[in-house]
C-alpha cells in the first residue's frame, strides 16, 4: 500500500511537461489517449500547473496595415468567409479573425495575416 501512495505522490508531482510526456509515452507504448490519461494526472498540483499553459487561442486582428486589400483576401481564405464579409471583419479592427483554435493553427494563421501586411495578437 505505502508503494501506491508514493506513487500517487509522485504523479501529483509532475511538471507540465512530465505529464505531456508521460501522455505520449502511455498513447505511443500502451495504446491509452492523451486525454484519459490527462484525467488522471490533473488530480493535483499537475494540474494546476497545466491550468496555467494555455492551450486556445483567439486570434485578433488589430489593424489592416497599409495593404488592406491583401489582409482582406488572406481573411477570406484562412477563414473560408465570403469577400464582404471578410472586408467587414477588416473594417471592424480589433476583431477577432477565429476563437478557440490549437496554438499551432493560431500561430500560422497569425504568420500568414503578418505577411499579408496585418497587425495580429494572440489572446
Amino acid at each position: 500500500m505505502a508503494d501506491l501512495k508514493q506513487f500517487a505522490e509522485q504523479l501529483v508531482n509532475l511538471t507540465v511537461k512530465e505529464v505531456n510526456d508521460l501522455a505520449t509515452i502511455l498513447k505511443d507504448e500502451y495504446g491509452i489517449e492523451p486525454a484519459a490519461a490527462a484525467v488522471v494526472v490533473s488530480g493535483g498540483g499537475a494540474g494546476e500547473a497545466a491550468a496555467e499553459e494555455q492551450t486556445e487561442f483567439t486570434v485578433v486582428l488589430k489593424d489592416a496595415g497599409a495593404s488592406k486589400l491583401a489582409v482582406v483576401k488572406a481573411v477570406k481564405e484562412l477563414t473560408g468567409l465570403g469577400l464582404k464579409e471578410s472586408k467587414d471583419l477588416v473594417d471592424a479592427a480589433p476583431s477577432n479573425i477565429k476563437e478557440g483554435v490549437a496554438k499551432d493553427e493560431a500561430e500560422g494563421l497569425k504568420k500568414a495575416l503578418e505577411e499579408a501586411g496585418a497587425v495580429v495578437e494572440l489572446k
